[in-house]
């Protein structure tokens, strides 16, 4: 990669079992717990699995909703976003997240909103967190406006 211009850190401690807090490097952020879930863990939060699929659909929604508001000056109702993840077990038998299907949905008529058209062709690419993700794992992506008419398939499991 070239230059980095910006970091983050973290730092996380085992509490107990496979319990772990995750201190972040801002103060203003609440701590989280995360767990394996059972059997190995308790499943007192959620396992990293879940933060990978949260940390894509999130960022996903999130570039969806600037290039929406930020750029185009629509007010769109809140954004959904739905992620299936499939675990599965590589040639040596270990166990690894096989994929992530990811769908948004607009509470909003597609129709009402400028440049719609515009945004679904590129805020997949802004999107630091999937576009990171992708390098290892597939993604699919769908947007579906507020009657669930799909407006974007892209590399979606069947």
């Amino acid at each position: 990669m070239s230059d980095t211009t910006t970091s983050f850190g973290l730092e996380i401690e085992q509490q107990d079992g496979y319990g772990f807090k995750v201190r972040f490097d801002r103060p203003d952020m609440p701590e989280l717990r995360m767990d394996a879930q059972p059997p190995l863990g308790r499943g007192q939060g959620p396992d990293a699995e879940r933060l990978i699929g949260a940390a894509v659909a999130n960022c996903l929604a999130a570039s969806l909703l600037y290039c929406l508001q930020g750029k185009f000056k629509n007010t769109p109702g809140p954004l959904r976003a739905q992620v299936r993840g499939e675990l599965a077990r590589n040639a040596q038998g270990r166990l690894r997240i096989g994929r992530l299907d990811v769908t948004i949905r607009l509470d909003d008529a597609a129709a009402s909103l400028k440049h719609l058209d515009r945004c679904l062709a590129q805020f997949e690419d802004f999107c630091v967190v999937t576009e990171s993700v992708r390098q290892g794992i597939p993604v699919g992506v769908r947007v579906v406006d507020a009657k669930g008419e799909p407006l974007l398939e892209a590399g979606t499991a069947g």
